[in-house]
């Protein structure tokens, strides 16, 4: 017996493309600045040669590594993150060389939490965090109106009850 559940179609903001690549180039400018303080200390205090050459390889490796981390990767996972969200599941689709098609059915569902840092305050971006028993998952970089109304719908369909607006309530 097969169902048939249609292909996920809603996308994350563009805007996660300007986020993703501002945190990989301070991770990778935190990583490249380490690499050359050890190339200096290398140098400076006669280590061992083998060493100089492990730092320079290393830090080569980095540099490539850095310009697919920061001008390819983001712009390739906006394109690949699909979700959809329903009375039934809760659909994630993302990956092009492996491919993940995650469905969580909404009876599982035990909770729902979004999260934002200060890079996605500043571009009004949203990590919505769906929590299973078992496991966790997350759809990112959502827009802030979207994220709320989203965290909201999982709420109802999943029948979880929000704490904070109940007590909102009694008081109102």
């Amino acid at each position: 017996m097969y169902i048939h559940i249609p292909e996920p179609t809603k996308t994350i903001s563009k805007k996660a493309i300007i986020v993703w690549r501002i945190s990989n180039t301070i991770g990778h400018t935190t990583a490249l600045f380490i690499i050359g303080v050890l190339i200096i200390c290398s140098d400076r205090f006669e280590w061992y040669d083998w060493i100089g050459i492990v730092l320079y390889i290393l830090g080569g490796l980095f540099i490539v590594s850095s310009i697919f981390s920061i001008l390819i990767e983001p712009i390739y996972l906006q394109r690949t993150w699909r979700y959809q969200v329903d009375q039934e599941f809760v659909q994630l689709k993302f990956g092009n060389w492996q491919q993940h098609h995650v469905l969580i059915p909404m009876e599982k569902v035990e909770f729902v939490r979004t999260e934002q840092g200060p890079i996605m305050r500043r571009y009004d971006l949203y990590d919505l965090e769906i929590g299973t028993t078992t496991s966790n998952h997350k759809i990112p970089a959502i827009p802030g109106n979207v994220a709320k109304t989203l965290k909201g719908e999982i709420a109802v369909f999943a029948k979880l009850r929000d704490n904070d607006s109940e007590e909102g309530e009694k008081g109102a």
